[in-house]
């Protein structure tokens, strides 16, 4: 058995809880302005729907760092570093050529302005530590990162995913056309299930909340039929039990957070 010794980033010894590993925070924070979204306490949500400027600096700079990866068959990798403060925040997504960074094993995102990962993240198939804490504005991953199969190890800022179970955020309404601007950004060329080809005119569409990495991350399916929603997995303990379009009307179990939990259940 592992001890705390064998571990390259920080373990929890304190027997509190299931065995987690952390990285580190820089020493020195990213530069320029903390992430920040209101999206989680107005209400309910709409899908971020932003188009990414891939004519700025900054993206050209995200692609030279994903390109000198590859050359160098890098196994850490950090695709925001080189980035001045005034920059990070014009970097909302990653460009679809991660897909080629088969060997990196650890995706360092800390204190990004993403607001989604594309599904090529699949093609990363020795990733196994991401971290995306403090990516305020990261509300979910696509369903397509549980082909990455080595992915073990995770770090998020839970109380900013839809669902989390501290505060029970509600998920945005997949039927509303209200995010069509979204659904133009977050729809993927193949389905997230069997990989066939897939019609946009003809997604299916679910949430699902499953155990990725040592966290519960809420994941977006683009389906190109029911039988490929059928094929899901069992969703996450103590999270909805079915893959859902959500909305206000699917109902959560309560909340873990003691205020949060009041407020929804007064009586208990």
């Amino acid at each position: 058995m592992k001890g705390p010794e064998d571990f390259d980033y920080p373990v929890d010894t304190k027997g509190l809880g299931p065995l987690r590993t952390y990285p580190p925070n820089p020493q020195v924070p990213p530069p320029g302005p903390r992430p920040s979204c209101r999206c989680l306490v107005e209400g309910l949500p709409l899908l971020h729907g932003e188009e990414q400027d891939t004519s700025c600096e900054a993206w050209q700079v995200v692609l030279e760092n994903i390109e000198l990866a590859v050359k160098e068959g890098q196994e850490e990798f950090n695709p925001l570093i080189g980035l001045a403060g005034s920059e990070r925040h014009l970097v909302i997504t990653l460009p679809e050529s991660i897909e080629r960074l088969v060997n990196v094993r650890k995706l360092f995102l800390y204190a990004s302005h993403l607001v989604r990962i594309p599904p090529q993240i699949a093609g990363m198939r020795s990733l196994s530590v991401l971290d995306v804490y403090t990516s305020e504005s990261l509300h979910f991953l696509p369903y397509e990162i549980t082909r990455c199969k080595n992915l073990d190890r995770s770090r998020a800022s839970t109380r900013v995913l839809y669902g989390n179970h501290k505060y029970r955020p509600p998920f945005p309404d997949l039927t509303s056309s209200e995010n069509l601007p979204a659904f133009a950004q977050l729809t993927p060329s193949s389905c997230s299930v069997c990989q066939a080809p897939l019609d946009p005119a003809r997604v299916v569409r679910r949430w699902i909340t499953l155990d990725v990495g040592t966290d519960a991350f809420p994941l977006l399916v683009n389906a190109c039929s029911s039988a490929c929603i059928e094929a899901l997995p069992t969703p996450a303990a103590n999270y909805v039990q079915v893959p859902h379009e959500s909305g206000l009307g699917v109902q959560q179990p309560l909340p873990s957070d003691y205020f949060a939990r009041a407020r929804l259940a007064p009586g208990e």
